[in-house]
C-alpha cells in the first residue's frame, strides 16, 4: 500500500512539472524567440557574441539573419563576419563559400578588400590542421594548390585595392608563398631527376628560373637545369645555365656537381 502511494505521488509531481513547463512555453512571447527577431536585433546579438569571443554562438545568429534577411541592410556585413567566424572555428571551406557569395553579391562593398584579404588568409592557412601544428613539415612538401590560390587572392587584393590597409601584409605573405612555390617546383624536379625523367626535370627547373627569380630555390634550380641539359647532351643550354649559376652564386657547391655530371 505504501509503495502504491509513493508511486502515485511521484506521478502526480511529474505531471505538475510537465504542465508547468508547458504553461511557461505557451506563455512565452513568440517575438522573444531569435528566429522571429528583427534584422537589427539579430545582427547585434551576433556581433555581441563575436566580440565576446563566442564564434559558435555568433554563427547561429548570423545564419538566422542570412536566412530571414538575405538582402537586408545588415546582410553584407553579416556575411563578412560570418566568414570570419567560420575561419576562426577552423571551418575554412564554409568561410570561403561565404566569402565567394559575398563577393558575387557585393562587388562594390567598401570592405571588399577585406574579403580578398580574408580569403587569402584562409587559403594561406588551409592545410595547417592539428597534425601540421604539432608535427610541422616543410610547407613546400604539401600540395601547392592552396598556396597558389592564396597567392592569387593577395595578388587580386593588391591589384584592385593598392591603397588598402591589408596590402603590406599581403605583400609579405606573397613573398613567403613565392618561396614555397619555387621550392615545391625544385622538389618535383629533383624527383624527376632521381627517376631519370630528365626532360621533365629540366622543364620544372626552367619554370623556377623563369618565374621565381630572387627566391632561395633559384641556385638549386640552376644546378638541376644545367645537370639535366648535360645528361640530355644539350651542352650549349647546360653551359648557359652553369654560366648564370657561376655568375650569381660563385661559391655554390652545385657548380662542381654540374662539372662532374657524366653522360651515360
Amino acid at each position: 500500500m505504501m509503495r502504491f502511494s509513493l508511486a502515485r505521488s511521484f506521478c502526480a509531481l511529474a505531471l505538475c512539472t510537465l504542465l508547468a513547463a508547458c504553461s511557461l512555453w505557451s506563455d512565452k512571447d513568440p517575438e522573444d524567440m531569435p528566429e522571429n527577431w528583427p534584422e537589427k536585433k539579430l545582427y547585434f546579438a551576433a556581433k555581441d557574441r563575436l566580440d565576446s569571443g563566442s564564434c559558435s554562438g555568433a554563427i547561429e545568429y548570423y545564419e538566422k539573419l542570412q536566412s530571414r534577411y538575405p538582402f537586408g541592410p545588415y546582410a553584407a556585413q553579416a556575411q563578412l563576419e560570418l566568414a570570419y567566424c567560420h575561419y576562426k572555428s577552423d571551418e575554412g571551406a564554409a568561410a570561403v563559400t561565404t566569402l565567394d557569395r559575398f563577393l558575387k553579391l557585393n562587388p562594390t562593398h567598401p570592405h571588399t578588400d577585406y574579403a580578398y584579404y580574408l580569403r587569402g588568409l584562409i587559403n594561406f592557412n588551409s592545410d595547417l590542421g592539428l597534425t601540421a601544428r604539432y608535427l610541422p613539415r616543410d610547407p613546400s612538401q604539401r600540395d601547392p594548390g592552396a598556396s597558389l590560390q592564396a597567392f592569387n587572392d593577395f595578388s587580386e587584393l593588391i591589384r584592385r585595392f593598392p591603397d588598402s590597409r591589408y596590402v603590406q601584409d599581403g605583400q609579405l605573405r606573397m613573398r613567403h608563398l613565392r618561396n614555397i612555390l619555387a621550392q615545391h617546383e625544385v622538389n618535383v624536379a629533383n624527383f624527376y631527376m632521381r627517376r631519370g625523367a630528365f626532360v621533365a626535370a629540366a622543364n620544372r627547373a626552367r619554370y623556377v628560373v623563369e618565374n621565381y627569380q630572387q627566391t632561395p630555390a633559384m641556385p638549386e634550380a640552376l644546378v638541376l637545369l644545367a645537370k639535366s641539359y648535360k645528361v640530355l647532351e644539350l651542352n650549349d643550354l647546360s653551359d648557359d645555365a652553369l654560366r648564370v649559376l657561376e655568375l650569381n652564386y660563385p661559391n655554390h657547391p652545385g657548380i662542381e656537381e654540374v662539372k662532374q655530371t657524366h653522360v651515360n
